[in-house]
């Protein structure tokens, strides 16, 4: 790949970082395009149309409170095979 840098990160390319940024355009295109269908999938599915904004906000909500407890689980795991502490150099 390439050197590291004083920050232990790599030195990336200007090439390297353009297809990083184009592969997470693409990505992003991909979920815009499909939450742009989600109201007519939710309504093909038996979804009723007033009540389609429940679909769209429980997500979210349900993030902010499941995505703290995996943070708090996640910051105390010391097993390398898991990403913990231990493997970092």
């Amino acid at each position: 790949m390439s050197q590291k840098s004083g920050a232990g990160l790599p030195a990336l390319s200007k090439s390297m970082i353009w297809m990083i940024n184009f592969g997470f355009l693409g990505v992003q295109t991909a979920f815009t395009l499909q939450s742009s269908q989600m109201s007519r999938i939710f309504q093909t599915l038996g979804a009723d149309p007033n009540n389609l904004g429940w679909f769209f906000i429980l997500p979210p909500l349900a993030g902010l409170i499941v995505q703290p407890i995996v943070g708090y689980y996640s910051d105390r795991t010391w097993l390398p095979k898991l990403g913990g502490a231990g493997c970092h150099t």
